[in-house]
């Protein structure tokens, strides 16, 4: 096999336990021989992941803890030696509802979570990522940050914070640092947990497996990509917000409110 720049990296990944993370910890490790360390609150699915990875076991660990404290950042860095690549994965999808509905307590959580982590996190390792030979800052935002969606003011803003600071990013560390931001769209994963309402159909066909996204994000990180945008809906929102930017958002709303899916009920409540 071509040796690719990943090869044996050892990788900090939050949000490891689901979704694209747990899959991208899974392939950095069988496909590319990284040392992953996984960060979450989930020890269970920690443990799950060392399982099923088998004779690869030892090139897992992890640390349980909650990225959007950055104590927890600063206490854990005394801990690491070496870090090649970050990537920021862990986030929250709130209930899709009107703003008002959005104490500030929600509001704080959201943005910690799915913005400061990775600020916390950056902040905390980009001396160690300095001093590696191939250093990287992979951050995962949304395809929410590629056009506004109604229901999502606090997702959405904190997604695309994350997008405006990556890119910022780039620039700041152009010739000494990988960067990359990911804008996945709607991904067959548990990030529906908090929404209480069965999945529909329609919203399943725009889906697509993580399998997929995920193989998709890693190609793209192969070839040091640096703006990754996968899915079709993810690359429809894309490219019909920037050619249409003031009539788009608002032709999505009324389809949404048409189409009377439960995952909008209390949007158009």
């Amino acid at each position: 096999m071509k040796k690719n720049w990943l090869d044996g990296k050892t990788v900090l990944l939050t949000g490891a336990t689901s979704g694209i993370g747990r899959a991208l910890t899974m392939k950095l490790i069988t496909k590319h021989n990284c040392h992953v360390i996984g960060i979450g609150r989930n020890e269970k699915a920690m443990e799950e992941i060392k399982s099923e990875l088998k004779d690869n076991a030892p090139l897992f660990e992890y640390k349980l803890f909650d990225v959007s404290v950055y104590e927890n950042w600063q206490n854990f860095a005394k801990e690491a030696k070496k870090i090649d690549i970050l990537i920021n994965n862990a986030g929250i999808l709130p209930k899709f509802t009107k703003f008002e509905r959005y104490s500030v307590d929600d509001a704080k959580k959201i943005i910690e979570t799915n913005f400061m982590a990775s600020v916390y996190s950056i902040n905390t390792f980009l001396p160690t990522l300095l001093k590696s030979s191939s250093p990287a800052i992979i951050n995962v935002s949304s395809s929410a940050a590629l056009c506004p969606l109604i229901g999502t003011t606090l997702y959405t803003a904190s997604k695309s914070a994350l997008k405006s600071f990556t890119e910022c990013l780039m620039e700041d560390y152009r010739d000494k640092i990988y960067v990359a931001y990911v804008c996945p769209g709607f991904t067959k994963t548990n990030i529906f947990r908090n929404q209480n309402v069965e999945i529909e159909k329609i919203i399943d066909r725009f889906c697509s497996s993580c399998e997929k996204n995920t193989n998709r994000i890693l190609g793209k990180i192969e070839k040091k990509k640096k703006r990754i945008v996968v899915g079709k809906d993810a690359k429809i929102m894309k490219n019909f917000y920037h050619l249409f930017p003031r009539s788009f958002p608002h032709l999505c709303s009324k389809v949404l409110k048409k189409s009377k899916i439960k995952l909008y009920q209390d949007v158009f409540n």
